[in-house]
């Protein structure tokens, strides 16, 4: 009685797994969302184009024209969000939080994402606080 309920469950088992979508390993990320980093020091974030890509630190990154993946190419240091576009509230916090796209600001040249709007608030009442103690967590936070 034992062995037949095993073998119907191995057989089920064996069903689930094979209904299952394949994953293909070493998928890379699309950075920030698939929004084009360089759209947000000039008008704001728009929409990149995966036929216009750029990959940099590990993700792939879309944008909007050639200029602008030329421009990120040329400097992506320059462009990309400070730390690797997670949540800079949180950051400054002392863990990690994905950040969302659409909620961002640009600080001397740098771009800041948050979680939310209100992680946003709390990050502008005190911007160069909460810079320095994220530029100081991040390494212990995402050591990589």
């Amino acid at each position: 009685m034992k062995a037949k309920l095993i073998a119907t469950l191995a057989t089920a088992l064996t069903f689930a797994l094979a209904s299952l979508p394949v994953q293909a390993g070493n998928q890379l990320a699309v950075a920030i969302g698939g929004f084009d980093t360089v759209s947000y020091h000039n008008d704001g974030p728009v929409a990149g184009e995966a036929r216009i890509n750029h990959f940099w630190n590990g993700a792939i990154w879309y944008f909007a024209t050639e200029e602008n993946r030329d421009a990120f190419a040329s400097d992506p240091e320059r462009y990309a969000p400070a730390y690797d576009g997670y949540c800079s509230w949180a950051a400054s916090q002392g863990y990690k939080a994905p950040g969302d796209p659409n909620v961002w600001q640009v600080v001397d040249g740098t771009l800041f994402i948050q979680v939310h709007p209100r992680a946003q608030e709390l990050w502008q009442a005190d911007i160069p606080t909460h810079i320095a103690a994220g530029d100081e967590n991040w390494p212990r936070i995402h050591p990589f």
